[in-house]
């Protein structure tokens, strides 16, 4: 990886987000370069300011494969390649039974969760080969670990993104590069806060506590961490 005083070149997506916002702040905080991407340009310039030499914005749809190709291009000719991928990106919905699953439904989970993915590592990766080393981590979620009622599409989309984290994994590996995952569970937002405001706040897991996981997984210190699926649940167990 990068180890000039001017810290590895860092792409965060979903950066806007509660989360993606989270990751971007610990990296920063070690001194890491942020490349900041996400669908809305004038969310990310409202969130973080303007680019500066610490930092870029990259408004890009991770689903067109040709914006996130030619995205991760215009950034390497900046900053050069990138050291830490960060897939943050994602989307959530409860939807209805199985049996009454639209198709949309299905592919449009599927596409952000998991294809996603795919295009960001047909952008990434082959830099991260020449060079020998990198650091991609992914988020999961702990309630994708089996299959949950009228959470059908979203589980099988976040299954398909582990599946695919591993096989980066047990491919990439020999070539220095780390792949992991975590597996948040609620996670402690003002629009979770909303959305139940029955439930106890204090058993979910903060952004910053995910953050701070991703982190270590993109640190030297996890070099012998392979294909991992890391829980980070707070105490809602």
């Amino acid at each position: 990886m990068n180890t000039s005083s001017s810290g590895r070149v860092v792409l965060v997506t979903g950066a806007a987000g509660n989360l993606g916002r989270a990751v971007a702040a610990a990296f920063r905080a070690s001194g890491d370069r942020l490349a900041l991407m996400d669908r809305d340009a004038g969310r990310l310039q409202q969130v973080f300011g303007p680019a500066d030499d610490r930092q870029t914005l990259w408004p890009c749809d991770l689903l067109d494969s040709a914006s996130v190709a030619d995205a991760v291009a215009r950034l390497n000719a900046q900053w050069g390649p990138v050291d830490v991928l960060c897939h943050v990106a994602g989307g959530f919905d409860m939807g209805p039974a199985v049996h009454e699953t639209p198709d949309a439904l299905l592919d449009g989970l599927f596409d952000l969760n998991a294809r996603s993915l795919v295009h960001l590592a047909r952008a990434v990766v082959p830099g991260m080969v020449a060079r020998q080393q990198g650091r991609i981590v992914t988020v999961g979620a702990a309630s994708a670990q089996r299959g949950l009622g009228r959470m059908g599409a979203y589980t099988l989309a976040k299954s398909a993104l582990l599946r695919l984290t591993e096989a980066m994994s047990d491919e990439l590996r020999e070539s220095g590069i780390g792949v992991n995952a975590v597996l948040p569970s609620v996670l402690d937002t003002p629009e979770n806060r909303a959305a139940m405001p029955d439930a106890d706040p204090s058993r979910w897991v903060t952004p910053a506590d995910v953050a701070a996981v991703m982190h270590f997984l993109a640190s030297p210190a996890a070099r012998a961490v392979h294909g991992a699926a890391v829980p980070v649940r707070g105490l809602g167990g």
